[in-house]
């Protein structure tokens, strides 16, 4: 595959995983959420749509995704500009809930059929914001808790921040974590802004 765009076309047309996705207690069939162009400066890597962005198309089109945005200093506008940003989970679709009502994994085969070759298009990305474990497994290698991750963050930084996930059920974790904000978040606001800009 030698085009982003043609990658990206395969990518919607994906089936691999609708035996799976038939069996969860969402029985959905797959709807691949595939959001990057040429030319994206900012890569956001996370873990897998949820059900919302399932039934809109649009990644982090719910809650988790407007936290994801203030934290970035983006706008709607501006974090949806394809030329600009990417945003690409470590599973395309949605995994669907298990019998408790939880989200499953990332099925694994969907990184390792499509994550590197999206990586290799992908060549103009000056930025690349972690989102999650899975994220960060896969990007840094790290086999430590995200906090410790993210407590790390200047080790990777400015090319790269490991963020935890943006959903609500992190508000704890959030307040336990005050150096999150204070520390990480207006630097890597202000490498948004320098990459975007410059």
């Amino acid at each position: 595959m030698s085009d982003v765009k043609g990658l990206a076309r395969e990518i919607a047309a994906c089936r691999l995983c609708a035996a799976r996705f038939a069996e969860t207690e969402t029985a959905h069939a797959p709807r691949p959420v595939v959001w990057f162009r040429p030319g994206a400066r900012i890569l956001i890597a996370g873990q897998a749509p949820g059900m919302r962005v399932h039934k809109s198309g649009k990644p982090f089109d719910d809650p988790s995704g407007d936290r994801l945005r203030a934290w970035l200093g983006l706008s709607r506008e501006e974090f949806y500009d394809l030329s600009r940003v990417a945003v690409v989970p470590m599973a395309f679709c949605f995994p669907g809930y298990d019998a408790k009502g939880s989200d499953l994994p990332p099925p694994k085969i969907c990184g390792q059929t499509w994550h590197d070759l999206v990586m290799a298009e992908l060549n103009t990305v000056r930025l690349r914001v972690l989102v999650g474990g899975y994220a960060h497994r896969y990007h840094l290698g790290t086999k430590t808790g995200v906090t410790e991750t993210v407590r790390n963050w200047r080790a990777h930084a400015p090319e790269t921040f490991a963020l935890p996930h943006p959903s609500w059920r992190n508000t704890g974790w959030l307040k336990k974590n005050t150096w999150f904000e204070a520390e990480l978040l207006p630097v890597l606001r202000a490498r948004v802004q320098e990459v975007l800009h410059d």
